[in-house]
């Protein structure tokens, strides 16, 4: 223990939170040196207390929030100042809001102790109580304000991690919206919306022409939220992108060369699902193939068309082939490939959509001027009271001319 002379007002402003005490510090206000002679020599034998007396009660504001007390230990009756005036005037101060303070009055008065209480007050003796019964109150209350101290601590570096996470999340996002194709128009054109989750999941889409008659276009969504996902989505996209035209007009080979690439046991257990199909400009159809994705909507003709996925999920199984499958494309028909964050929402009452509902709801022609896929996003923000996502919403249109 050591024992220091009352120091100086300072006039800082540091909050308690912030080079929180280690050990047990005991802060004395008290008029009569008399008595914080007889409280030093209580503490004097007891290890791990630091003390410090303070006279002067027109001071004591300053040096609790220079000292850093774990309790304070203060008179009511004191010359210049009201003691519970004082003890209001701590309650007042972010600084000192949350010091533990035992008050020490020659009074027995239950309106004063009552008083007191209703000021901020942990505790109430009157002096001077046996050394005993001090240095157990003392030890009891800096006890419980170490470990407030310590949770806040706690929350405080929580919430900055989760603020660092957030903000990676959201660089992420903004980079993978940043590689998405860019909408085109002529004999297809395209639109499309990404809305990531607060936590980023693991979607990307995209499409090309492979020469001048056959046009690609694909959707994968990863297992998982986080940098870790969009990262493998992206790794599959680029992957997609460098093939050669004739591998990459085989939906059966691009699916079976990723799922040989992509092995889940090779990748943190992460596999994906994907929607690959390819338009032929001179024959007027798409030939598609599908490893665990929701099946895509082909819209023209007297009703909407679900091309399904014919194969399991991407890197789960390896040496596996998927099969294709060609379908005729009328003119002037739309094509709408999405991840299942579009469609898996929990409603306002607890209940998720039901895939009937969705499908029945995306068959309906939109009102003149509005897309199909901002009329869905504004109606699933309205099913879940909330424009925030927990998948990634990933919806691609097609056009074909």
């Amino acid at each position: 223990m050591t024992t220091t002379a009352p120091a100086a007002p300072t006039g800082a402003s540091v909050p308690a939170t912030v080079s929180a005490p280690d050990q047990v510090r005991v802060l004395l206000v008290d008029d009569q040196a008399i008595i914080g002679e007889a409280v030093r020599r209580m503490l004097a034998t007891q290890p791990g207390i630091e003390y410090r007396y303070c006279q002067d009660p027109l001071k004591a504001i300053d040096m609790a929030i220079e000292f850093k007390p774990t309790v304070i230990l203060q008179d009511l009756v004191m010359p210049g100042v009201d003691g519970l005036d004082l003890v209001r005037d701590y309650r007042a101060r972010e600084e000192t809001r949350e010091i533990p303070l035992i008050v020490l009055s020659s009074k027995e008065e239950a309106t004063t102790k009552a008083e007191a209480f209703a000021r901020g007050a942990n505790d109430y003796l009157v002096k001077l109580p046996d050394p005993v019964e001090v240095i157990a109150r003392i030890r009891y209350h800096s006890k419980g304000y170490l470990a407030l101290l310590q949770r806040n601590a706690a929350f405080k570096a929580l919430a900055e991690s989760e603020r660092h996470m957030a903000e990676e999340l959201s660089r992420a996002a903004d980079y993978v919206r940043s590689i998405l194709d860019p909408p085109i128009e002529g004999r297809v054109s395209t639109t499309w919306r990404f809305v990531p989750s607060a936590s980023l999941g693991g979607d990307s889409f995209g499409y090309h022409w492979i020469d001048d008659r056959r046009f690609a276009m694909y959707l994968i969504d990863v297992c998982g939220h986080g940098v870790g996902p969009a990262l493998l989505s992206i790794s599959a996209m680029n992957m997609v992108r460098s093939m050669s035209p004739q591998e990459a007009s085989d939906p059966s080979f691009v699916l079976s060369r990723l799922n040989a690439s992509f092995q889940m046991e090779r990748h943190n257990g992460m596999y994906f699902t994907m929607w690959y199909g390819v338009f032929d400009a001179a024959t007027r159809a798409i030939t598609w193939s599908g490893g665990g994705h929701p099946p895509a909507f082909l819209l023209g003709g007297p009703e909407m068309r679900l091309l399904d996925s014919q194969g399991p999920m991407i890197g789960a199984i390896p040496d596996l082939d998927w099969a294709s499958v060609t379908t005729e494309v009328p003119e002037g028909a739309r094509l709408i490939l999405f991840s299942d964050g579009a469609f898996e929402l929990q409603k306002t009452d607890g209940e998720m959509w039901a895939w009937e509902e969705f499908v029945q709801f995306m068959s309906e022609p939109p009102p003149s001027g509005v897309s199909r896929i901002d009329r869905l996003v504004e109606h699933a923000t309205a099913l879940q009271g909330s424009d925030q996502f927990v998948d990634d919403f990933s919806m691609v249109e097609v056009v074909f001319a």
